[in-house]
């Protein structure tokens, strides 16, 4: 008496248009691809680009943050002098930034 009767809804057309039915999920790409995956391409291409131009003599910071001056390097490895007749062997996969010339003897 109080409960009215509940009737099954007629089923809806079959077979929608599949592009926007994936339209969603390649919007989702785009946006990742243009916020996360390019930004990151790009910082990776300018690192491995400092790397490859470190020279003797270059002032840097590593990833444990200690500024050094470059002198000597190898293929893997170089010698960073962190004080006077002070040098430490890092790897140059640890170096995260090249400083200007003479920031160290400004600090």
């Amino acid at each position: 008496m109080f409960i009215s009767n509940a009737y099954a809804q007629a089923a809806a057309p079959a077979g929608g248009d599949p592009i926007m039915t994936f339209l969603p999920m390649i919007a989702i790409f785009v946006a990742f691809y243009f916020f996360l995956i390019r930004p990151q391409q790009k910082r990776a291409k300018e690192t491995r680009a400092m790397l490859a131009a470190l020279q003797v003599g270059d002032e840097i910071v590593i990833a444990g943050g200690i500024a050094g001056k470059v002198k000597k390097l190898t293929d893997n490895y170089l010698d960073l002098e962190v004080a006077d007749n002070v040098e430490i062997k890092v790897q140059r996969a640890a170096v995260q930034l090249l400083l200007p010339k003479g920031t160290l003897k400004s600090l």
